[in-house]
């Protein structure tokens, strides 16, 4: 009977200080644990109102206000702008080829001749957006969206030859 609670005690021992350090460790890795998308890229990217001509591809601009910032002839390409605001932006000629653009704002914005081909476009806003030459071959948007688009489809991308028009499946 003493073997098996000498046995007991000291299994009980080992079991509070692996407790004890496992606490400790969780509450340094906390330090370590992954950012959130909003401030992901913060430090990465020095962000100004003209980005253009740059290679931001794979960028995440989650949440960011980006109102007027020139992305224009700049490699957008798998970028993430989910609930961004780019409100009168000019993405001309841009490349955001499998981009994500979920409930983002292009309200006014110039998106002419911009690839959006495989984009996710959800929910995002295009009223009185250009996209003359814009091309959303294969890109994922809403009936709604694609009905307020037609309105508006002209031309032809340069980079790719699709008609807007074609394109949106007008």
């Amino acid at each position: 009977m003493r073997k098996f609670l000498f046995t007991f005690r000291l299994i009980k021992s080992f079991v509070v200080f692996f407790l004890i350090i496992a606490i400790n460790t969780s509450q340094v890795n906390t330090a370590w644990a992954k950012r959130p998308p909003e401030i992901r890229n913060q430090q990465e990217i020095n962000l100004s109102q003209d980005m253009h001509d740059q290679d931001l591809s794979g960028n995440e601009f989650v949440k960011f206000n980006l109102t007027g910032y020139n992305f224009s002839n700049s490699n957008l390409q798998g970028a993430v702008f989910n609930n961004s605001n780019l409100t009168e932006a000019n993405m001309r000629s841009s490349d955001m080829t499998d981009s994500l653009a979920y409930a983002t704002n292009f309200t006014g914005a110039d998106l002419r001749d911009v690839n959006f081909t495989n984009a996710l476009l959800m929910e995002s806003n295009f009223e009185n957006a250009n996209i003359d030459g814009a091309d959303f071959t294969d890109a994922v948007i809403s009936r709604i969206q694609q009905k307020q688009l037609c309105k508006s489809a002209n031309g032809m991308n340069s980079s790719t030859g699709e008609s807007t028009e074609y394109s949106l499946g007008c």
